[in-house]
C-alpha cells in the first residue's frame, strides 16, 4: 500500500483531490491511503516519515508548503513531494526541496493522474528499503543503501551515512536485527558494516571509503565467507 497525504486548507480542493484519488484507485486498481492535513504545521508537527507521496499546497495560513517541505526534508529525504498551487511561479520554489512535480490550479484530473502515474513510478522503481531512527533529537527515515556502517559508542550508535553523521541511543542488537535482511553484517562487537560499501579487507581491516572499520579475529574467517558470499549474489 501506498501512503498519500493531501495538505490543503481549502475544503473545496480537498474533496476534490480525495474524488480524484478514488477514482485514480479504481481507474488503476492502486492500494492507496489518505491522511488529510489542513495546514502545513498539521503535518510537521506529526512527521514521522510515514508516507510515501505528498500533494501540498504552496499557499496555506499559518505555514507554507514551501517552508513544511523544508522541515520534512530534515527528517525524509525519499517522500516524493508534489506541490499544488495557483500562481506557476511560485512552483519553481518548490524544486530547492527536491520536489517531483507541481500541479497547476484549478486542478484537472488528467493532470492529477499523469502526475500521480510519475510518483507511484518513482516509488516502484526506487523499491528502497527505510529504517526509522531517533536520533539527534528527531525522527529520522533512513534509507538503508546511503548507511555506510554502524558503530557503537558507550549507550549511543553512531549512524555514518552518505549525508553525514547521525547518533542514536538504541541498542547494537536491535540495529542488527533491523539491518541484516538488507546486507548488513556485524564484524565486531562494535560494529555493523553495510556489505555493499565495502572497498577492501585486508589484515582484519575491513575499508569503507577513508572509514578503516576492524574486524573481529573471532569474526575474520566468517566475515571472509560472508563478503565472497555477498559479492557473488551480486554478480548473478
Amino acid at each position: 500500500m501506498l501512503r498519500l497525504a493531501i495538505v490543503e486548507d481549502e475544503q473545496n480542493y480537498i474533496d476534490q483531490l480525495t474524488g480524484y484519488i478514488d477514482r485514480y484507485r479504481r481507474e488503476r486498481g492502486a492500494d492507496l491511503s489518505v491522511t488529510v492535513f489542513h495546514d502545513g504545521d498539521e503535518i510537521v508537527e506529526s512527521y514521522t516519515g510515514q508516507f510515501d507521496i505528498i500533494l501540498m499546497d504552496i499557499q496555506m495560513r499559518f505555514m507554507d508548503g514551501i517552508t513544511a517541505a523544508e522541515e520534512i526534508r530534515k527528517v525524509d529525504q525519499e517522500v516524493v513531494i508534489i506541490f499544488i498551487t495557483n500562481m506557476q511561479q511560485y512552483a519553481v520554489r518548490g524544486y530547492q526541496v527536491d520536489a517531483l512535480d507541481y500541479i497547476v490550479k484549478p486542478v484537472e484530473y488528467y493532470a492529477f493522474s499523469q502526475k500521480l502515474d510519475r510518483a507511484v513510478n518513482r516509488i516502484r522503481k526506487s523499491a528502497a528499503s527505510f529504517i526509522t531512527v531517533h536520533a539527534n533529537g528527531g525522527i529520522y527515515r533512513l534509507v538503508t543503501s546511503r548507511i555506510l556502517y554502524i558503530e557503537s559508542e558507550g549507550h549511543n550508535l553512531h549512524f555514518y551515512t552518505t549525508g553525514g553523521e547521525l547518533i542514536s541511543r538504541m541498542n547494537i542488537s536491535d540495529a542488527e536485527e533491523k539491518l541484516s535482511p538488507h546486507g548488513f553484517y556485524r564484524c565486531g562487537k562494535g560494529y555493523i558494516v553495510n556489505l555493499e560499501k565495502v572497498d577492501s579487507y585486508v589484515d582484519g581491516i575491513c575499508r569503507i571509503g577513508c572509514h578503516a572499520i576492524p574486524v573481529s579475529r573471532a569474526k575474520k574467517k566468517e566475515f571472509l565467507a560472508v563478503m565472497t558470499d555477498y559479492m557473488s549474489s551480486r554478480l548473478l
